[in-house]
């Protein structure tokens, strides 16, 4: 069977460093063409990571998406535009995965929603780490009621900027800073990981500040949430400082810290009560592109679809705007 044919729209650290490397080595899909602003910065990714098309390079969407062979696309621009680029490729007839956060808003994420339905396309999110290994076993471990019931999960993921400069600081193509860089996931990991035992998010807090650079998005967001069993979780992001990457999660019968497994190398340790959890460690966006590619081939929704995506955005817009400084 030939491979499917993706398109990478954006050629921005995600792209290049992590889901276009995962794409060459991925089983039933390869790259096939590239979209930039910039038509010298679109030829060299295209040539560096070997996209097939005869003209693989674009600037303009329309165009790209016009070519018949083109099975997908893979959006990697900022968040701020992945609406109107998921659906314009949509109603192309082209099936799509967005990195997170799939949306600025609710209402752009629904629309994106009943878009893939209607056009009878896949829509997937970017959520990498469900391809994590160790989060699978320990996913796995807590599914099976191995720590008894759930009562609470922690996740902590934050890094050091040197400055505001980062677009995701700013409100043009933008909504969300430490949130939409790293939260995001937090929140989807702590989804992922209870929704399944512990039902749906009842209500979600969140105290965010913006206290060092004064920007309008969140330099640091600390987010409560509680759920339908009575079970509660909380998350950390912060642009502001370091600290080491976890995730705890505690039950009535046991509990598992994983440590460096938030990033996207796919290592890191997870430790319960009866000792180390083992597992490999594999590519997580290999996982998901192929995923993605699975759920083409096999017309199912990607294990992260949008009706997700379109949930973890609705939870962040409950968080609100940063409190002003002082």
């Amino acid at each position: 069977m030939a491979p499917l044919n993706l398109a990478m729209l954006g050629t921005g650290r995600i792209a290049d460093m992590q889901l276009a490397p995962a794409l060459t080595r991925a089983a039933g899909a390869r790259l096939w063409s590239v979209l930039s602003r910039d038509a010298g910065r679109a030829d060299d990714f295209a040539h560096r990571h070997g996209a097939a098309a005869p003209a693989p390079a674009h600037t303009d969407l329309d165009v790209l998406l016009a070519d018949p062979e083109v099975h997908g696309v893979i959006i990697a621009t900022p968040d701020g535009v992945h609406a109107a680029q998921a659906l314009a490729a949509m109603r192309a007839g082209k099936h799509v995965l967005v990195e997170k956060p799939m949306a600025t808003s609710a209402v752009d994420a629904a629309r994106m929603v009943a878009a893939a339905r209607e056009e009878d396309v896949r829509l997937g999110v970017a959520y990498h780490l469900h391809w994590h290994a160790g989060h699978r076993a320990l996913a796995k471990l807590v599914r099976a009621g191995d720590l008894g019931d759930l009562r609470h999960v922690r996740t902590q993921w934050t890094w050091p900027a040197q400055d505001a400069s980062n677009w995701r600081a700013h409100p043009e193509v933008g909504r969300w800073w430490s949130l939409a860089g790293v939260g995001t996931h937090c929140l989807d990991l702590i989804r992922w990981l209870m929704v399944p035992n512990c039902g749906e998010i009842t209500r979600i807090v969140g105290l965010t500040s913006n206290a060092i650079w004064e920007g309008p998005h969140d330099e640091t967001a600390v987010v409560a949430m509680k759920f339908e069993s009575g079970a509660t979780a909380e998350f950390c992001s912060s642009v502001q400082f370091e600290s080491p990457h976890r995730v705890e999660v505690y039950g009535s019968a046991g509990h598992a810290i994983g440590t460096g497994t938030l990033g996207p190398l796919g290592a890191g340790t997870i430790v319960t009560g009866d000792g180390e959890l083992a597992f490999e460690v594999t590519n997580p966006f290999l996982g998901e592109i192929e995923d993605f590619a699975a759920a083409i081939v096999g017309g199912r929704a990607p294990e992260v679809d949008g009706a997700e995506g379109l949930r973890n955005v609705e939870l962040l817009e409950q968080l609100g705007a940063p409190e002003v400084s002082g």
